[in-house]
This record gives C-alpha cells, sequence and structure tokens, in this order.
C-alpha cells in the first residue's frame, strides 16, 4: 500500500499520539520498533500518518509502551479503524481539507465548546445569515453554494440521535454585526432562542461590559470525544484552521472557556417565568437587540 498524500485530523492525531507515548516511554523510534518486530521507517510513517497500522500492532505498541489505560486504547483502536467515510465525504475536493476534519471530528464528540467573537458559530447560523456572510465583498469566499450546503449539514449533529452536548459562549459584538437585513438579523438572533430550548444545547453571551477575557481568548471550538483525552482544540485563522493536541494547550483552552462561562451572563433560558429575568441575562440581551431592528 503506498503512502498517504492527503492526511486527515484524525489519522495525524492517531501518529501525534503514538510518538508521544513512545517519547513518553523513553524509547527511539528504532527501539520501539525492534521490540515488536517492526521496521524503524514503517514505524516513523505510521508516527507521521503516512500509512496505516494494524489493530493487532496497535495493541502491541502501547503494551510495550506500558501504556495500561483500556478506555485510551480502545479510543486510539477506534482512531485507527475509522474509515474516515461519512456525509462530508461528498465535499471532498469542494471543500478543504481542514473543513472535512472539523466535520469527521464534530461526528464523534460528545462535548462541543465554542467561543465566537464576531459571528454566530456555524452551528447555529440560518441559511440566510451564511449566505450574506459567504457574499460579502473582500472576505474571498469561494465555493459558496458548495459551502452553504456543507455548514447546513454540519447542524445535522444538533438534531441527530444522540447529540453532542454543545456549549457556546457568544460575544455580543457578534449579535451586533450586520452581514445583510435587520429581518435577517431577527431571524438568526430567535434561531439562537430556538436551538437554546434543546436540552442538550446551553448559549450564553459575553455583554460588552465583561472583563476582557474574550478579547484575549479569540474564537475557538473544543471538540471532546468518548476519551477526554483526545480532545481537540481548533483555531480559526485567515490562512485555515490550527488543530492543538497536546495536553497543556487542551487545559489552557479548557481553563480560558471556564473563565469565558463565568464572565458571561446567565444562559439563555426560555423556561423561566418572565419575573425570573430580573437581573441580566443572555435571554434579556438578545430580547433587547430584537426590539432594535
Amino acid at each position: 500500500m503506498g503512502l498517504r498524500t492527503t492526511i486527515s485530523e484524525r489519522q495525524r492525531r492517531l501518529g501525534f499520539e503514538l510518538k508521544q507515548l513512545r517519547e513518553q516511554a523513553g524509547l527511539s523510534a528504532g527501539e520501539a520498533a525492534r521490540r515488536i518486530g517492526m521496521g524503524r521507517a514503517q514505524l516513523s510513517q505510521i508516527e507521521t500518518a503516512k500509512t496505516t497500522i494494524l489493530t493487532e500492532r496497535l495493541r502491541e505498541l502501547c503494551h510495550s509502551y506500558g501504556c495500561t489505560d483500556k478506555t485510551y486504547v480502545d479510543a486510539l483502536v477506534t482512531l485507527s479503524e475509522a474509515t474516515g467515510k461519512g456525509w462530508w465525504s461528498a465535499y471532498k475536493g469542494p471543500m478543504e481539507a481542514g473543513a472535512l476534519s472539523l466535520a469527521e471530528l464534530e461526528s464523534s464528540a460528545v462535548d462541543l465548546r465554542v467561543h465566537q467573537s464576531l459571528f454566530v458559530p456555524g452551528l447555529f447560523q440560518t441559511a440566510a445569515y451564511t449566505q450574506a456572510i459567504f457574499n460579502s465583498p473582500k472576505l474571498g469566499f469561494e465555493n459558496t453554494e458548495q459551502a452553504l450546503r456543507f455548514r447546513m449539514e454540519r447542524q445535522h449533529i444538533l438534531t441527530r440521535e444522540n447529540p453532542p452536548a454543545v456549549h457556546a459562549v457568544i460575544h455580543e459584538a457578534a449579535l451586533h454585526m450586520r452581514f445583510g437585513s435587520p429581518q435577517m438579523m431577527r431571524e438568526q438572533l430567535l434561531r439562537l432562542i430556538e436551538l437554546a430550548r434543546l436540552p442538550h444545547v446551553t448559549i450564553q453571551v459575553y455583554p460588552f461590559s465583561a472583563q476582557a477575557h474574550a478579547a484575549l481568548s479569540g474564537n475557538f471550538v473544543h471538540i471532546v470525544p468518548g476519551s477526554s483525552e483526545l480532545s481537540t482544540v481548533v483555531l480559526e485563522q485567515p490562512t485555515g484552521a490550527r488543530y492543538l493536541s497536546e495536553r497543556t494547550q487542551l487545559r489552557r483552552y479548557g481553563e480560558m472557556f471556564d473563565r469565558l462561562v463565568e464572565n458571561a451572563l446567565a444562559p439563555v433560558d426560555v423556561s423561566l417565568a418572565p419575573e425570573a429575568h430580573s437581573v441580566k441575562d443572555s435571554l434579556g440581551l438578545i430580547q433587547h437587540l430584537l426590539y432594535t431592528l
């Protein structure tokens, strides 16, 4: 089998984890390969995600590294055995590899923690809001028709069976940004309230009056699969998405999100009686913005 020319984030992550386990065990690539009767070059190709590894060999490697966490090893096996095929496969070509990797990671998530400062998160956008962003001059979006369909399909995870828990902190600035008509923005704000009715969706607004943590955090998505050790933080950048997987990075962004939650307004909760909204909360701010449109 030839070496891969295109590597998904899932494949890269498997190689990264195996290399990290080897280094923690204090073994060189040559020493680790000899332990299981494998060539050094082949192990290096596995660690760089250029080729696959058989499940039996994967378990042998983990055992030789002294990794006894069965849940974690099983999660690595799941990464290795996954085909990488899903609804996103139909977009291979029109969409960049980073977008496909994001969809694949989201599909296996149990928790999604999102922070956005200038846009409503993609999972919450109406089609009209997304289209208005894509049609904005000078933003340089291409294949907008395909990109719109792709984003709408991503949202299906919110209504599928066993959906992930989604917690989003949206800066108030994002709710003031205008990419279309006032009516389109009204529909988008109402969509946020509608989504907040779902038991697995939590939406908080980070107000202008709060501490400046949001300005220091940037936009990110913290994707948590069944095994939290394999979490991923996705950073949105003009040149494409950047994926973080080192333990210290994951911990740092986890702490940043906790600070955002602590300083944001109370979550949108439409089940409360009107008198329960005596203090400022996310629903009250959104309703205020609706009134101004």
